[in-house]
Parts: structure tokens; sequence; C-alpha cells
């Protein structure tokens, strides 16, 4: 009984309609400005241990870590769609020094989450690191338009944390997709029809994401998914309005499928947008899927 009430309470949230994106702060692709912090990443109140990572430092360590900023940089001050653009990130401390030692985070000392302004393009790289607190990615902006750059890192004995840049690309940008609330929890990507159950749907406290992965043409479940960066998988969710940002990681490290479950909480009611991230034969497959929080 309990397992049919969420069911009912996910499909009436489902229904409801959304707005359209917030509006944010732009910097155009040449300002080296520091960073907007994002509310989501180590900072946000109500999370618990298995939602988005907190900074679990002591407190000491954690006003260091609000000391922290990252300059974004741009090889083009006005990149071009489809071409190369390298990304340079530089981590500093309050006093514009150089942040130069970094825990290894999921065999990565950077993630960087690439978004465009309606959260359509999605796109996760890894800066190398170039020492002295230097970062840098080579990637490409899929059209013109606004986009969030999020560098995810872990400056040593701090705790994980993230910084976050709006750049511009000029230029004539496609029209904005609605981000609407999905009526299903089943994707069929790559081939893998991926089903997303949430166990309860209430904003700050704790809920299990489970993902259960299955061949879309045999409907056989898929028991050789392959550890990405470490893990069975990884989930990156942002919310519409942008502000909060949670990178999540798995319940249990071992599995090989069809199950994936990832533990989070959500820090307030609102739509959100959730991409799970899962490795077969090689090859990184993306699942987005978007849900309301009542």
């Amino acid at each position: 009984m309990k397992k049919l009430a969420a069911t009912i309470l996910l499909a009436a949230a489902l229904l409801a309609a959304c707005g359209k994106t917030g509006d944010s702060t732009t910097a155009s692709a040449n300002v080296q400005a520091p960073e907007s912090g994002h509310a989501g990443h180590g900072g946000m109140s109500g999370m618990g241990q298995g939602g988005g990572r907190m900074d679990m430092a002591p407190a000491a360590d954690k006003a260091a870590a609000d000391n922290v900023k990252a300059v974004f940089t741009l090889s083009n001050e006005k990149p071009q769609p489809g071409r190369d653009t390298t990304v340079t990130v530089k981590i500093r401390d309050r006093d514009g020094k150089p942040v130069e030692q970094f825990d290894i985070e999921h065999e990565k000392r950077m993630h960087m989450i690439i978004v465009s302004r309606d959260l359509s393009f999605f796109h996760h790289i890894h800066p190398e690191y170039q020492g002295q607190g230097e970062f840098t990615a080579t990637t490409r902006f899929p059209s013109a338009g606004e986009f969030e750059l999020i560098a995810d890192f872990a400056p040593s004995g701090m705790g994980a944390m993230s910084r976050s840049r709006w750049i511009t690309v000029p230029g004539s940008a496609p029209a904005a997709r609605p981000i609407e609330v999905d009526t299903s929890l089943t994707k069929v990507v790559d081939g893998k029809e991926v089903t997303l159950s949430l166990d309860h749907l209430t904003a700050d406290r704790e809920l299990s994401l489970d993902f259960n992965i299955r061949d879309a043409g045999t409907k056989q479940p898929v028991t050789d998914l392959q550890p990405y960066l470490g893990a069975i998988g990884h989930v990156v969710i942002l919310n519409r309005d942008g502000g909060e940002y949670l990178h999540v990681h798995p319940a249990s490290g071992n599995s090989a499928g069809p199950d994936a479950k990832f533990m989070v909480a959500f820090p307030h009611s609102g739509v959100f947008k959730i991409w799970g991230q899962f490795q077969q034969n090689g090859k990184v497959f993306t699942v987005p899927f978007v849900v309301k929080i009542p």
C-alpha cells in the first residue's frame, strides 16, 4: 500500500504545469569574473549525507572553503558554435593565491557540467589539472545562447564544492525548449529502456532514486553495466529556476545492473531535471528526467 500511495502521489505531481525558466545574471564569454556560488552543492540546508554532496569538514575548514573562488576564462572571447573552445578555471583563495592541492573525487580532480539555459543541452567533462590551481578543458558549444559552466572539485581538507559561471555564445540562439515535467518516468536511450522510481515525493527529506535498466528490444535486464568513474553511475540534478546543483553518487557501488540506487534530498519544492549516467560496452549513455517535488 505504501508503494501504491507513492505512485499515486507521483502521478499527481507529474501532471502539474510548468512555468518558464527563471532569469539569471549572465557574463559575456570574455569576462574574467569570479564564479557564482551554487547554493546546492555542499551548502544546502537540510541535506542528508546520502544526498547531494555536503562539506563534512570541521567548522574552521568550512570557513576556509567559503573563501575559495574560481575564475573562468575562454580561449576565444567570442566562441563559435561547433568549434573548439578551451575553458580555463583558476581556483584561488580570498587573497588571490592559487589553491594547489585537490582530492581525487571519483577518479578526477575536477568534474565540469555544462548546461544550456533551458537545460536541453547537458555535457559532463573533466578538465585536466595544470598545476598552480589551474584546470583546462576543450569543449564545443552546440549553438549560440547562454550556457552555465559548473566546476565541481574538492580542495584538500575542505570537502567537495562547486563554483559556476554563465557565459554567452554570440549569434542567433535557437528557441528555448520548455522544461516540462515528464508524464512517464520510462525513457529509451541508446537501445536501453530506463525506468526511474522514487520512493516518495517530499522536499527536504532523503529519498531513493531507483533506476532500472533493460534492453529496449528484448526487455531483458541489463546486467553488464561497467563502472563509470569508479561507480555504477552518476546522477546530476539541477532545478529549473537555477541556483541548486546536486552531484549524487550511488548508495552502493558494485552492482552491474539492472538496478542502480541513489539517495538524495531535494532542498525545496519545485521542478528539477535529473540526468542519470551509466556505461555499457565502453560507452556512456545519459538519461534525462524532469520531476516536480510538491
